[in-house]
């Protein structure tokens, strides 16, 4: 790679907020985080504040001390209706710079408050391939390695080589390298702990034109090519664009289906044995779909589950939620007057049909807060 840029080339389509100082933040008007949630679901909060740089969310965390909820995009948690009772600090630093660039790679350096669709799109128009395939997904920056967020053949971690957190033991300011970041699938050291808040995302990128090589066999055969091909990266954005708005994850205020947090469960990771277990109480109604996974581990369609254990798009739950009328992983607030509790209630009898019926158990991906299933 090659030496740190002295100067700050000019990025399409990215905010020039990076490291402008601001006032402090002062607390929000008290209300309910449903506001705050693409779920629109959540009781109040003791307090709300708001931290627009990386400075800020470290005074801001320091000063709630261990009673602290981040929010940032709020696309995957869901929070209690009897909301949090501590302080909330919403995430809004906003931003990108360039740190290192050569003829064929560019390493950026992105606040964790930068709506992440915004960037896969500035991304794009530089002329920067490797994020395209994860288009349309809502939320922050920073939230994307926490959760490992990937889609269509791509993961953060492909391209993520450091991660600027604030130690809440240690109280320092430090960068984790990939290395360090524990990535697997849809986990990492950020989500069981917090201890480290994330500030901002280095990300290191090719000079590219083309997109990463396809590597999902769904995009390959909608954008007529091979897996393995490459093709156009705002080719690519567009068309996982269009396939992701087809199952209602691109939010959209005119779609119920996207007042969700997306994929519910996370796809079970099975040894051998669990898997034939699977195939044996499936066998009478056809063969699981499956992937190979790390060493002899299976990871198999959480979506098939559900669907064979009774419970299809649309599926209606109490006061209003619902699985969406396009893909069977997203639970929605449908109506937009339910409560987390009629929520997690659908949640919890999916879970424990899918459990009786295949033996296979399946796991939350989004954050739960003050709720459980």
């Amino acid at each position: 790679m090659g030496a740190a840029a002295t100067h700050q080339p000019r990025v399409k389509g990215v905010s020039d907020a990076y490291a402008q100082p601001t006032a402090a933040a002062e607390p929000t008007s008290i209300g309910d985080l449903a506001q705050y949630t693409t779920l629109r679901l959540g009781g109040p909060a003791r307090r709300i504040v708001t931290a627009t740089t990386a400075d800020e969310i470290v005074v801001r965390v320091r000063e709630a001390q261990d009673d602290v909820l981040l929010l940032a995009g709020g696309s995957n948690v869901v929070i209690g209706d009897a909301g949090f009772p501590g302080t909330v600090v919403l995430i809004r630093s906003r931003g990108l710079r360039v740190l290192a660039e050569d003829e064929t790679s560019v390493t950026v350096r992105v606040e964790a408050g930068e709506p992440w669709d915004d960037l896969v799109a500035a991304t794009v128009a530089n002329g920067w391939s490797g994020l395209e395939c994860l288009s349309g997904i809502p939320g922050s920056t920073g939230a994307t390695p926490i959760q490992n967020v990937g889609a269509y053949g791509q993961e953060v971690a492909d391209t993520i080589v450091g991660v600027q957190v604030y130690d809440r033991v240690t109280g320092e300011v430090t960068n984790v390298p990939t290395v360090d970041c524990g990535f697997a699938y849809r986990a990492s050291v950020f989500k069981y702990s917090e201890r480290l808040v994330v500030l901002s995302v280095d990300f290191r990128l090719a000079r590219s034109p083309l997109s990463g090589p396809v590597r999902y066999a769904e995009l390959a055969r909608t954008l007529g090519v091979s897996v393995g091909d490459r093709v156009p990266a705002d080719q690519a954005r567009a068309t996982v664009l269009r396939l992701r708005a087809g199952k209602g994850m691109v939010l959209d205020p005119t779609d119920p289906d996207t007042r969700s947090v997306g994929s519910f469960f996370t796809n079970p990771v099975l040894d051998t044995a669990g898997y034939e277990l699977l195939r044996q109480r499936a066998a009478d109604i056809g063969e699981p779909p499956a992937w190979p996974g790390v060493g002899d581990r299976v990871k198999v369609s959480a979506a098939w589950l559900i669907d064979k254990a009774g419970f299809g798009k649309g599926h209606p739950g109490l006061e209003g939620v619902a699985i969406s009328s396009k893909h069977t992983l997203a639970l929605t607030n449908r109506t937009g007057t339910a409560s987390t509790d009629a929520l997690i209630t659908l949640a919890r009898e999916i879970r424990d049909t899918v459990q009786a019926r295949f033996a296979v158990a399946l796991h939350p991906e989004p954050v739960l807060v003050n709720c459980t299933i």
